[in-house]
């Protein structure tokens, strides 16, 4: 079997962190987001990853090359000269996701997090003999998205009402596809979209199928998501493999430990905290709901919540860093500072207060 993840353009809601690497690469719980993916495809055979990408394709292959080898999963780039949407990209790849089997493929975007039952949509496909299958997922607020009106006992999908003013729904698309090959004969080579121009037409032939997805879901591209999607995601280890959680009297609920990481003594830690790889935590430091990625120092006595602490990055004695605080790359907070949501630039020193939500230049 084969997959298309849809990389698309420049991640700008997750800068600075994307000024680094491009969006998929960013790390989420310890890996980068894309690694989650191509994970779980190879656990249910898929053999070649396709990325459709408009952006820096060299550092992604060079990236992702070392992970072909470890995973034993062929992965190359389909690059789009322009912005395809979500349907042309397919289109533009057709050469590498249709092959002799017939077999068909499928199609992830690359910011959606969740348990990925793939294996499970393998089968709900085979079972309904339709054309497309799509995973949709139950959500509190269907007003902000695109709903999907489908036969609650069968799956078959009626129709798509975007951003409903009355209640028609509540299951989102969760950016999760298997497609015939047939789909490609339906897509142009032009910027198209799946979900507005694809799918509706398949659904009135009726030949378009929901599952409704099991466990969690998140599209982490944004700052705000990406903290709640860290929070489901650990949620979700804890029920399903715990033992790489950390323990101890200084870790409270759900906390990822990368096992290079040094932590100092009387820290408290947690809930839903990622340190990553070379990371040093000096003593008596307190973090909660935020993501310290490779190689940060945080020093001692400091306090980090609901933030994120990009790489390399250091934060001072007693500094507090809050309030969906973003430090990007090798950003240097001072001792004693105080940020209050500021969003931080590369390579940047910071020696004042940032008092209210800004962007530092």
């Amino acid at each position: 079997m084969k997959a298309l993840i849809l990389v698309g353009g420049f991640g700008t809601r997750l800068r600075p962190l994307t000024l680094s690497v491009p969006k998929p690469l960013v790390d989420f719980a310890n890996k980068p987001m894309i690694l989650h993916q191509i994970e779980a495809l190879k656990a249910i055979g898929v053999e070649e990853v396709v990325l459709a990408i408009n952006y820096q394709p060299e550092v992604m292959l060079n990236f992702l090359k070392e992970f072909e080898k470890k995973l034993g999963i062929k992965i190359t780039c389909s690059q789009e000269t322009e912005p395809l949407g979500t349907a042309g990209p397919l289109a533009l790849a057709r050469g590498k996701l249709i092959d002799a089997s017939g077999e068909p493929f499928f199609v992830l975007n690359s910011d959606v997090i969740s348990e990925y039952p793939l294996k499970q949509m393998i089968e709900f496909h085979k079972s309904h003999g339709g054309e497309a299958s799509i995973m949709v997922t139950k959500v509190d607020e269907p007003s902000k998205y695109g709903v999907v009106v489908m036969d609650e006992s069968t799956g078959k999908v009626e129709k798509f009402v975007e951003k409903p003013k009355l209640f028609v729904g509540n299951k989102i698309n969760a950016g999760i596809y298997l497609l015939n090959p047939s789909v490609l004969d339906r897509i142009e080579l032009r910027p198209t979209s799946i979900e507005k121009e694809v799918f509706p037409s398949i659904a009135a032939e009726q030949k378009l199928y929901a599952m409704v997805l099991p466990g969690f879901w998140m599209d982490i591209g944004q700052p705000k998501d990406y903290i709640t999607g860290l929070r489901l995601y650990l949620n979700s280890l804890r029920k399903n493999s715990s033992s790489v959680l950390a323990v101890g009297s200084h870790i409270v609920g759900n906390v990822l430990v990368d096992e290079t990481a040094k932590i100092g003594e009387g820290c408290l830690i947690g809930p839903d905290v990622a340190i990553g790889p070379g990371c040093v935590v000096e003593s008596g430091v307190r973090l909660s709901r935020c993501t310290v990625m490779r190689g940060v120092r945080i020093k001692k006595h400091a306090c980090i919540s609901s933030s994120i602490i990009g790489w390399h990055s250091t934060v001072g004695q007693w500094a507090r860093v809050e309030n969906m605080t973003i430090l990007g790359e090798d950003v240097h907070v001072g001792d004693e500072i105080y940020s209050n949501g500021g969003v931080v630039l590369p390579h940047k020193e910071i020696k004042s207060s940032i008092l209210k939500p800004e962007i530092v230049m």
